[in-house]
């Protein structure tokens, strides 16, 4: 129920030395603007670097044939393998929890002499990639015009292609249509059905991300004789598993299908992508609790000063405690009193805080979205709910343990001790 008398009691004990009272005050307004700016910090951090995984699937891996480093059934040690057109559709079967499997083979890159790519007059070198409709999910691409391969593709062997927006620069002039045009890779002609952008940083190198060549699996393999060899997998598992989780399942099966010595771990090459990205969620966990361990920190000191000064206020009002207790006051009601006014300023100055904190974080983000994002490693920070919530829950626990102490020292004064104070 409101007690009326007891709030113009607390405002009048931290408004009867004003200066004071802001002084002590800011201590805990600082800790918690600080707890507030570290987590939205992070935050903005963490949508930066998880932006850059946009349109990709994480939980992905990678893998290619690498030679063999160990004898196996007789086999030498050192000797050179490919995966096959079979491989894909045995892993398939094998493991129903891949989502994608996506065959892949390159010609040119940055390890060898890019493909010459030709339109009447104008040549450029550039990445030429044989791939299936599935890799447009499992990458950072998107169509911006036209569309990208489809089955009918692959079945039907067409030459078509989907290129980039840098490969238009380096062979379109600036009004030319491009979609239904033709250009000339490595001596064959594929018709132009599709433009992509991909939203990958490509390791610091976006503008190579767009001059990549991509035509159906089958036409490349056809085309530039590679029978049925593949040169390299991508791997996304359901949502529902983990691609860590199976890739040493996958590594022995393909060991057991190209006979290679189960204990050689150099014969296949591979990236997990979802590993990386669990390493990078984990960087963020440490991040967010150094956070919190540092704004408590700050915090802390603040309470302490709070603490102190709850106790001078105490030593002050000796005489008014004792008599209060002579009247028939009760411990509990001295206690709830001190309790009260230090929960009350530490809740005050820290909402200041939390408010103070979130009008600095909105102009960040006002900033941030006048200025170009493409590249920007900061995105976006921000406070939820659950951390004003926590925030609500420190400044409490804060307001009883700075009040604690100097509660207890006011309900140790004994009546006739208070009375005789000066």
């Amino acid at each position: 129920m409101f007690d009326r008398d007891k709030w113009i009691e607390v405002l009048e004990a931290l408004t009867a030395n004003t200066f004071r009272t802001i002084l002590t005050a800011f201590g805990v307004f600082w800790g918690i603007f600080i707890l507030v700016i570290l987590l939205a910090a992070g935050k903005g951090l963490e949508n930066g670097v998880k932006k850059g995984f946009d349109g990709i699937a994480t939980n992905t891996m990678f893998m290619w044939s690498q030679t063999t480093s160990k004898p196996f059934k007789g086999l030498p040690k050192v000797r050179r393998y490919d995966f096959k057109n079979g491989d894909i559709t045995a892993l398939k079967e094998k493991f129903p929890d891949l989502l994608y499997v996506s065959p892949r083979n390159q010609l040119g890159g940055n390890d060898s002499e890019s493909s010459n790519v030709v339109r009447g007059t104008k040549t450029g070198s550039y990445t030429i990639f044989g791939d299936y409709p599935e890799l447009v999910k499992q990458e950072q691409m998107e169509i911006v015009n036209g569309r990208f391969i489809n089955y009918q593709d692959i079945k039907l062997k067409r030459k078509v292609a989907i290129i980039g927006s840098g490969v238009i620069t380096d062979l379109y002039g600036r009004t030319e249509d491009v979609i239904g045009t033709y250009v000339k890779v490595s001596g064959i002609n594929f018709l132009v059905v599709g433009i992509y952008k991909s939203k990958s940083r490509g390791g610091g190198n976006a503008e190579r991300e767009q001059k990549k060549i991509f035509i159906p699996f089958t036409t490349f393999q056809q085309a530039y004789n590679y029978g049925d060899v593949v040169g390299w997998m991508a791997l996304t598992a359901n949502d529902n598993a983990s691609i860590t989780t199976l890739k040493p399942q996958i590594l022995e099966f393909m060991k057991s299908r190209h006979s290679i010595n189960p204990t050689d771990d150099r014969a296949i090459g591979n990236f997990d992508l979802y590993a990386e990205f669990s390493k990078i969620q984990g960087l963020f966990l440490i991040l967010k609790f150094i956070a919190y361990f540092v704004g408590t920190l700050v915090l802390l000191s603040g309470v302490i000063g709070i603490s102190n000064i709850m106790l001078i206020v105490v030593k002050e009002r000796t005489k008014e405690i004792g008599i209060r207790r002579a009247l028939g006051a009760t411990p509990g009601a001295i206690r709830s009193q001190i309790l009260l006014e230090s929960i009350f300023l530490t809740i005050v100055a820290g909402m200041f805080g939390i408010a103070m904190a979130t009008g600095v974080v909105a102009i960040i983000n006002v900033i941030l979205d006048s200025m170009p994002s493409e590249g920007m490693m900061f995105a976006n920070p921000s406070v939820d709910l659950t951390v004003v919530f926590v925030a609500l829950l420190i400044l409490v626990g804060s307001g009883l343990l700075a009040g604690y102490i100097p509660a207890q020292t006011a309900i140790n004064v004994k009546p006739v001790d208070a009375l005789r104070a000066e």
